[in-house]
């Protein structure tokens, strides 16, 4: 018996139709929203996704929001840096009580 889908993995079930680069991009999309990411709560990569942006880990039932297709957005890597980064700044200016 043949391979079948050695180059288009997932997306195989889409046949020669859509075109090459929709299937690729919908080959990302599917392999990045089954994928099982990495918990921040208990460090385990059990993290999988129930419904567009809701994302749950599997061992210790916390329920995250995140993006619709991957786990981490963009957009909240760059609110995390900003606030560490202001919070940093909070703690610089904040006058010491001795």
């Amino acid at each position: 018996m043949s391979k079948r889908t050695k180059k288009v993995g997932i997306a195989g079930r889409y046949g020669n139709r859509y075109g090459a680069s929709l299937r690729k991009q919908m080959k990302r999309l599917d392999t990045t929203q089954h994928a099982k990411y990495l918990c921040t709560f208990c460090g385990k990569n059990t993290v999988k996704r129930v419904a567009s942006g809701i994302w749950e880990c599997r061992r210790c039932h916390k329920t995250i929001a995140g993006g619709a297709y991957v786990f981490g957005t963009p957009a909240a890597a760059t609110s995390r840096a900003t606030i560490r980064r202001l919070r940093a700044l909070e703690e610089e200016l904040k006058p010491s009580s001795s």
